[in-house]
């Protein structure tokens, strides 16, 4: 009867998981298609009334992005008391749940601020930012959940004071990164710069002539010192532990990701905002940052 029952808490974890990348995608639908006012001015009503009368696609997508992160709130909020009752012996288990409800929630509240009154550039920025920790404490609640079972005998890793401190580090980091690439969508600097790697290629080390161009190359910028930090860790792993499969194939996976995220981003310009190129970018950093929080998880383990 309790491994039935765990397998049902692994499915709802799995299901709960993909329910977060969909409100993650679902948001960088809404912003990248400029639907944030389908609704009007209103909220949680869309157009004055609970059921949209008049569908466009403006509203079809910002609406089915209420239904959707609506839906599954409710799947976080069970995942969320089912792993407390359950697994609530395992240490980190209650504060990701808490971390899980806590940011879905502010999320929520800044969109819903957004929709009834409006914010700035670099206030709205972070609603995708904080979409992600609560996508991370979903997807961590998750591996623990599969951990009861398949054992990775994370509590018996090792990790250098060096690694841990990298590890920790580049997660923080990549934050910044999400933040400023935000910043560039929401500050329209998408397309400020017509080449790539350069803002104009003919003039590689040309200062950027307004604030759209410095938002969008203080992303490059900051996007190349994450792929070389990456890189570095990415070879000091190999090289010193290949004897632990799951940090070695962890950030070998880390790399691909991020090489997988350059490239989206580069053809994000030359592909003038093509929706799926850009869904796609979101989607890749998405995966990298849950990852980057699981080498977190294994940090706190490590001996």
């Amino acid at each position: 009867m309790q491994q039935k029952y765990s397998k049902f808490l692994k499915w709802f974890g799995v299901l709960s998981t993909l329910g977060m990348l969909l409100i993650l995608q679902g948001g960088a639908l809404v912003t990248k298609t400029d639907s944030g006012l389908g609704c009007g001015r209103n909220w949680p009503d869309c157009n004055g009334s609970l059921i949209p009368k008049e569908i466009t696609t403006e509203v079809l997508i910002e609406f089915s992005h209420r239904v959707v992160t609506g839906s599954v709130s409710i799947f976080i909020l069970i995942l969320v008391v089912w792993t407390w009752r359950s697994l609530g012996h395992i240490r980190e288990v209650k504060f990701l749940g808490f971390l899980a409800i806590f940011f879905l929630i502010l999320q929520a509240l800044i969109g819903a601020a957004q929709v009834l009154w409006g914010q700035g550039d670099f206030i709205l920025a972070l609603h995708f930012g904080i979409s992600l920790i609560s996508f991370a404490a979903v997807l961590l609640l998750t591996f623990i959940v599969f951990e009861t079972d398949s054992k990775f005998d994370t509590e018996r890793i090792f990790m250098s004071k060096k690694l841990k401190i990298h590890t920790i580090c580049v997660t923080l980091y990549s934050y910044i990164v999400v933040y400023t690439g935000a910043l560039v969508r929401h500050t329209d600097s998408s397309l400020v710069c017509p080449d790539w790697p350069f803002c104009r290629n003919e003039e590689p080390f040309a200062i950027p002539y307004n604030m759209y161009e410095w938002v969008q190359m203080g992303h490059r910028f900051a996007v190349l010192l994450f792929v070389i930090w990456i890189l570095y860790i990415t070879v000091y792993v190999v090289r010193n532990y290949k004897n632990q499969r799951v940090i070695y194939w962890g950030w070998v996976i880390a790399m691909s990701l991020v090489v997988g995220q350059v490239l989206a981003g580069m053809l994000v310009v030359l592909f003038k905002l093509h929706l799926l190129v850009s869904l796609l970018h979101s989607l890749l950093i998405t995966l990298l940052f849950g990852l980057l929080c699981y080498f977190i998880l294994l940090v706190s383990r490590a001996k």
